[in-house]
């Protein structure tokens, strides 16, 4: 069957007229009916005394003892009330036997039409409890929640005064009730006949009640020669309505629409229906429980022929319709759109012909049904010493096992048992358990159906029968011949004896039990006269389907026992007790925050709502989030000619969502884009200026526009149109010159209400020689404004009111809050005495209260660290009718399993209070993206008109800020942050991408930090103790930073220089390792740092890290530990008038170190330079970025290149081994880079590995060489696309990438390393 996606139907007028006169005559059924009632009307299970009996038990009289008192104080007493008539029960009241210790504190009702086949009173899905009295003269009332219809009225006892006795005095209010009723025998079918042949229907009113032993039955069908139908039909117990509005012939409309309610309707009491329709909107009521839906398809009325049935199908139902059965049972009350059809049946006005015998009562059931319990049992007697052993039983129950019966044998004994949704039969022949025959048939029959089993045992041979299935009776032989023991154990055996039954206890029901082929008489069980029983009820069949109405959310499957249900959530995208919690943030911009790059996800925009999960594609680079749907249509998809000049051609898109999807995305964005575009020869596009357009495409809600990308609504133009600058500036499109060459008209359509683009129709595509193509692009949505809507409260009396919530069964709220105050609330919502509350009770706890009329309940979670920090932290509550849960930052976690027994819906009425409520203080500081069922709240537009209360909140970056990577700087903005990466030399959203380049040989970058023709600094030096450092004037202390990555030596990476002859240099010598050179005067020589590293020139990439602080140096190459070293003391320790970065080779006039010049300046770096900062300057970002003004320039050809890559990652060595560590000259480095894996970790099983990896190492790094000789006058590489680092040719490939800053650039390089 089709899942019918539950919609909020509007209210109908005309619906709610009747529900008006419904309401009205409800509040006048509130009549006195048991006081006057004579004597003989009240009965009872037993009198303690003539003067207790159950006729003195009115409300408030006094007369005999002042009440009923049974003779026994205990749970199997009752008090029951003959209504003389079928009444309509409203409210009752109880009080305790006057002037006494004697009252009852807590019952149950249970009522019937017949004084037998009883039925427990349900709400909130449990047999329900009513609470009584707390002494003898108070009266407690209570109004019942679901009104019923019955004759008899039966009271319960189950908690009662501990010093007095079980006492009652009652009254039941209601009002007369009468309805015609029929009985139907499963052959005859009323047919009402319309006064036309045929009838066009847009609404429907048709009630009915009925009632059935059986499960399969049709209630009533209608339909009409073009397919239109509406059928009401029982199937399994479970009541089906399926209506079709029409389909047409092709099949691309189909109305077919079906909807379930209910379960176990065949217990033989009544049920109410009541279906409303105005055009695809339904209401289907069952017994006060209503489904709203839409029906499938585009049609509204519902055409009928001839007539309408009830009880069958009609006999000129078509062939299709058939194979049905018909109704068996009782219905009363039939109503269709005004008219009484059991009226009109019993004045002979309808066609009853088929009936063979029509009777106006309803006859009584016949059976007698006992309800198990887990601590039940019934012993009935059967022959003893007999050789046969023969037990026949119906049941229905949801337990996957239980014990059906167990009779001693002598020896051994007959265990007949639901195992696993199978009935299984142990036969012991013998009093070990060990010697057993067992036989097993059946499967599922824990549905809740009636089932029935057939257990025969007769001589050596044991048989069991299913269902009355004689063709799959399973038998087995028996080694012995038996002989009964005389006793029969139903529902639960509970002695501990040398043999008992591996199954101990069954919940649900039993009837028609047969035991050595003669039916049980268990109205003989009750009255004590035959067998005798425990804790089990009888004449009542209280079994429960928790599972309808499904609680289970978003397609969860319902799985349930006699006691609970449980969902099994897996494959549907939700969560939680009742799979309402969405696992997928609510947009891209959720994800944005969790710290996530660009990719797809999936979203779910309104969380716990209707809407269904879905796939987008998530662009995060930029500062704003962009969130991508593509479409089916492929670029410059070919216009095809339309058949003549009246004709269209239409090109018809599809995106991977629903239209609700779509509108999600849209709604919450703060602009959305979708690119069109139009090639067209000889085609047409708008007909301007003049001309009614001949093409127009088709957006949301199927509206058409008829403007196009780069123009607006209500402008028949195209972008050249609105920039003047067509083809023909006689048109407003390029197109529409008809010109026989190709043109095109392009770009942005922006008005998000009415995007995306569904249809593109083309009226100019027929003429002979016109041609065209049309590509749309993705709709392109950016932001989310629901997650930025915030609002700052300003005084601890300052709230915002929105109406009040709505969630009987279920609710969840969520929101981010930050604080500098310790407590305060965040939200309440009253009812009486319902409420729901969410607050900070102090500087470390979070607390959410609620009351469903169970009393309050209050979920409190406690952070470790302050939250009144003045930083963001997220609140998510749920509550539903199996839990309630309270978390806090996705980190601490409350829950609290719902009461088994007790209310469930929560009832509120009082508008929502955001902050302050009630005279209570409310939170000081910001609350933002409050959402309440997946619905968002508009904080900011209604702080805007309120008082103490300001849209908006500042201050994002102390809780965002640490997203903000490698030095880049956190900025606030209105609504969210950005990060400022201009001092950094990294890009991107969060300053993670790194910023690098390709160096060909002689390429050199130049950035001047002072002119020429200054002598002083140009920038101000940075105060000390300001924790930023200066990059020129007189430098005590710098920090440069940077990654390579080359196959060529010798080679300077870095030259920094000076008005002076002070200077610093990192170059590569000619064996592939570092040498740090420093000049600061003093020294006759440089200071230089040899690091006796492997060769460096290996194509990997490579970082370092320089730090100096006067005389102190410390170097970090890759992840290997920081080294230290000091500048000797007779050097200087000022870096004097720093003045210009060399990156790949020095050109630079006046003294330069000759060593410098002659060793390592030619012919310079060939490779990868990236992420370069030498304080606070990037100058190869500068370099790249030529269109931020800076004083940076380039010599030769550099090509932006991801080329970064993280380096080595290794365990710390200790000094003794560390061959960088000034004390460890004459160390031998330990480890072989062939010998690293990609765990960085050095196993001594890779060492076969290593040895191979050193010789194909050799062999591709020879190639490599070769290959690069033999090319290099063909050209340069210049592409940043790279491809092949998965696959690497030598050992350094193995290089595992702990750094996230590198993350996204080792792929993209691989190719430049080589080459």
């Amino acid at each position: 069957m089709r899942r019918i996606v539950g919609l909020q139907v509007p209210v109908i007028l005309w619906i709610f007229n009747v529900y008006v006169k419904l309401s009205s005559g409800a509040q006048r059924c509130d009549e006195v009916l048991a006081t006057p009632l004579p004597y003989s009307a009240f009965t009872s299970s037993s009198v303690l005394a003539a003067d207790f009996g159950a006729g003195y038990a009115k409300l408030n009289r006094r007369v005999g003892n002042g009440g009923w008192s049974p003779r026994d104080t205990d749970k199997h007493q009752w008090l029951q009330v003959d209504l003389k008539a079928r009444r309509q029960i409203t409210a009752i009241a109880t009080q305790g036997r006057y002037s006494s210790p004697d009252w009852t504190k807590h019952y149950r009702i249970l009522y019937s039409d017949t004084g037998s086949n009883w039925k427990p009173y349900q709400q909130d899905g449990n047999i329900w409890t009513f609470s009584g009295n707390w002494n003898s003269e108070r009266v407690v009332r209570h109004e019942l929640q679901h009104p019923f219809v019955t004759r008899y009225v039966r009271f319960l006892p189950l908690d009662w005064n501990e010093e007095g006795r079980i006492g009652l005095r009652v009254e039941l209010y209601g009002c007369s009730y009468y309805a015609d009723v029929i009985s139907f025998d499963g052959q005859g079918v009323i047919s009402y006949r319309f006064r036309q042949k045929k009838l066009k229907i847009t609404k429907d009113v048709i009630s009915l009640k009925f009632k059935t032993t059986k499960g399969d039955g049709i209630l009533l069908h209608g339909e009409g020669q073009q397919g239109d139908y509406i059928t009401l039909e029982l199937r399994r117990a479970k009541l089906l309505l399926h209506i079709n509005l029409g389909s047409n012939q092709y099949g691309s409309i189909r109305g077919h629409t079906s909807a379930s309610s209910g379960s176990l309707l065949d217990d033989d009491h009544w049920h109410s229906v009541l279906i409303e329709r105005y055009r695809r909107n339904v209401n289907f009521t069952l017994d006060q429980h209503t489904q709203s839906f839409r029906t499938n398809g585009e049609f509204d009325h519902l055409d009928l022929d001839y007539e309408i049935t009830f009880g069958g199908m009609p006999v000129s139902a078509k062939p299709s319709s058939g194979g049905r059965e018909n109704f068996f049972g009782c219905m009363e009350a039939i109503h269709y759109n005004g008219d009484n059809i059991t009226n009109l049946a019993r004045k002979r006005k309808v066609d009853t012909s088929s009936f063979r015998n029509l009777t106006f009562s309803c006859a009584e059931s016949n059976t007698f049904p006992a309800f198990f319990n887990s601590t039940s049992t019934l012993q009935l007697p059967g022959r003893s010493d007999a050789d046969t052993v023969s037990v026949r039983l119906h049941f229905r129950t949801w337990n996957p096992s239980g014990l059906l019966f167990f009779t001693p044998l002598m020896p051994g004994g007959v265990e007949v048992s639901l195992v696993d949704g199978k009935v299984t039969v142990h036969i012991y022949i013998a009093m070990e358990k060990n010697t057993r025959v067992d036989i097993s048939s059946g499967s599922g029959l824990n549905d809740g159906q009636w089932h029935s089993v057939h257990f025969l045992a007769l001589e050596s041979i044991a048989m069991l029968t299913i269902n009355g299935d004689e063709m799959s009776t399973v038998r087995a032989a028996l080694p012995i011949q038996i002989r009964t023991g005389g006793d029969y154990f139903f529902g639960g055996y509970f002695p501990w004896t040398a043999l008992s039954p591996s199954q101990r206890s069954f919940q649900g029901c039993m009837q028609l039990i047969h035991v050595d082929d003669q039916l049980v008489d268990l109205r003989s069980v009750e009255q004590g006269m035959l067998g005798s029983f425990e804790n089990v009820s009888l004449d009542v069949c209280a079994i429960i389907d928790r599972c309808e109405p499904n609680h289970c959310e978003h397609g969860g499957r319902c799985f349930q026992t006699g006691n609970a249900f449980k969902c099994a959530c897996d494959g549907t995208g939700y969560s939680g007790a009742t799979c309402h919690n969405s696992v997928y943030e609510q947009s891209c911009e959720e994800y944005k925050h969790m710290g996530r790059t660009s990719d797809t996800y999936w979203i779910d925009p309104d969380g716990s709502g209707p809407l269904e999960p879905f796939k987008v594609t998530c662009d995060m680079t930029e500062n704003k989030v962009w969130t991508t749907v593509v479409n089916d249509l492929s670029p410059q998809s070919h216009v095809t000619a339309a058949s003549g000049p009246e004709e269209k051609t239409v090109l018809t898109l599809n995106y991977s969502m629903s239209d609700e999807q779509m509108n999600a995305v849209t709604s919450s964005s703060e602009i959305c884009e979708q690119y069109v575009a139009y090639m067209c020869y000889k085609s047409r596009l708008l007909n301007s200026p003049d001309e009614s357009s001949s093409s127009w495409w088709v957006g949301r809600g199927n509206e058409k526009h008829f403007y196009w990308g780069g123009s607006g609504p209500g402008v028949q133009k195209c972008a050249c149109g609105i920039e003047r600058n067509c083809t023909d500036p006689r048109y407003y499109c390029n197109c529409d010159a008809d010109l026989r060459q190709w043109k095109e008209d392009d770009g942005l359509l922006m008005y998000k209400e009415h995007l995306p683009v569904s249809h593109v129709v083309f009226g100019d595509t027929h003429r002979s020689g016109s041609e065209a193509k049309l590509t749309v692009g993705p709709l392109r949505c950016k932001g989310d404004r629901n997650y930025w809507n915030a609002a700052s409260f300003n005084t601890p009396a300052s709230y915002l009111h929105f109406t009040s919530i709505q969630g009987e069964n279920s609710i969840d709220i969520s929101f981010y809050f930050k604080t500098s105050s310790s407590h305060g609330i965040f939200l309440e919502n009253l009812g009486s005495p319902d409420f729901i509350r969410v607050e900070l009770k102090s500087a470390t706890m979070v607390s959410f209260s609620f009351d469903v009329g169970n009393g309050p309940v209050e979920l409190t979670v406690r952070s470790y660290a302050a939250l009144n920090d003045d930083q963001w932290h997220r609140v998510e509550a749920e509550r539903n009718i199996k839990e309630a849960v309270l978390r806090l930052d996705k980190t601490y976690r409350e829950a609290r399993p719902a009461p088994p027994q007790g209310h469930t819906r929560l009832q509120l009425f009082s508008q929502l209070f955001v902050g302050a409520s009630g005279g209570q203080r409310g939170v000081l500081g910001c609350i933002r993206s409050l959402r309440i069922n997946g619905v968002a709240l508009d904080l900011e537009e209604r702080a805007k008109v309120t008082p103490g209360v300001k849209p908006g909140c500042s201050g994002h970056c102390t809780s965002y800020g640490m997203h903000c990577r490698n030095g880049g700087k956190c900025l606030e903005k209105y609504n969210g942050y950005s990060c400022d990466c201009s001092l950094t030399a990294f890009d991107g959203q969060f300053c993670s991408n790194d910023v690098g380049g390709y160096f060909e040989s002689g390429t050199l970058v130049r950035y001047d930090l002072m002119s020429d023709s200054s002598s002083l600094p140009e920038v101000k030096d940075v105060k000390e103790g300001s924790g930023v450092l200066s990059a020129v004037g007189n430098l005590t202390r710098e920090e440069l930073s940077f990654s390579f990555s080359t196959s060529q030596t010798p080679s300077v990476l870095i030259y920094i220089s000076s008005k002076t002859q002070d200077y610093m240099a990192v170059v590569l010598r000619h064996n592939g390792s570092l040498q740090i050179r420093y000049n600061l005067g003093g020294l006759r020589e440089p200071y230089t740092i040899n690091l006796n590293n492997p060769n460096m020139a290996n194509g990997q990439p490579h970082n370092v890290n320089i730090t100096r602080h006067d005389r102190l140096i410390q170097l970090q190459l890759d992840h290997y530990p920081t080294v230290s070293y000091f500048l000797p003391e007779a050097s200087d320790t000022e870096f004097n008038l720093v003045k210009t970065i060399f990156l790949g080779k020095v050109f630079e006039t006046g003294q330069i170190d000759p060593v410098l010049i002659e060793r390592y300046n030619t012919p310079g770096f060939v490779g990868c330079l990236s992420r370069v900062q030498f304080n606070r300057v990037a100058p190869l970002k500068a370099a790249l970025r030529t269109n931020v003004p800076s004083t940076a320039s380039v010599q030769g050809l550099l090509v932006e290149s991801n080329c970064g890559a993280s380096p080595l990652t290794v365990p710390p060595m200790s000094v003794t081994f560390d061959p960088w560590h000034p004390d460890s000259a004459d160390a031998q480095f330990p480890f072989n880079e062939e010998r690293i894996n990609r765990d960085a970790v050095n196993r001594k099983s890779a060492i076969i590995g290593g040895i191979i990896a050193v010789v194909i190492f050799t062999i591709l790094c020879t190639l490599a060489f070769l290959v690069r000789h033999l090319f290099r006058h063909k050209g340069s590489y210049h592409t940043n696309e790279a491809k092949g680092a998965e696959s690497a040719d030598c050992a350094d490939a193995a290089i595992i990438v702990n750094d996230p800053a590198f993350t996204e650039t080792i792929d993209e390089s691989k190719k430049e390393w080589f080459i």
